[in-house]
């Protein structure tokens, strides 16, 4: 209930105060200009920025393939065997020694 007659005090005042008006008097004088205001303050300087990644190491190169082995060289051809050597002549028989004569025995000192 309290409300309701609040509500309606105001809604009587503003329709009477519609009812009522005046002509506007003449524009008064324009106001100041205020000051303007201070300045604010610089922010502070950022961060350095951080140090870029190390750069990835470059792949390893490939082996070198193995050269051939060259070929192995044909063994020389076997000597041929000298030819056999001729038998000598055979010698001849001595002289028959002679049978008789002396014998000399000398004793041993």
């Amino acid at each position: 209930m309290k409300y309701s007659k609040l509500l309606a005090a105001l809604l009587f005042t503003m329709s009477l105060g519609a009812c009522i008006s005046v002509a506007p008097g003449p524009a008064g004088p324009q106001g100041a200009t205020g000051d303007t205001g201070a300045t604010g303050y610089t922010g502070a300087t950022g961060s350095t920025g951080s140090t870029g990644a190390t750069g990835y190491t470059g792949a390893t190169g490939s082996t070198g393939a193995t050269g051939y082995t060259g070929a192995t060289g044909s063994t020389g051809a076997t000597g041929y065997t000298g030819a056999t050597g001729d038998t000598g002549a055979t010698g001849t028989t001595g002289a028959r020694g002679t049978t008789g004569g002396t014998t000399v025995i000398v004793p041993a000192r």
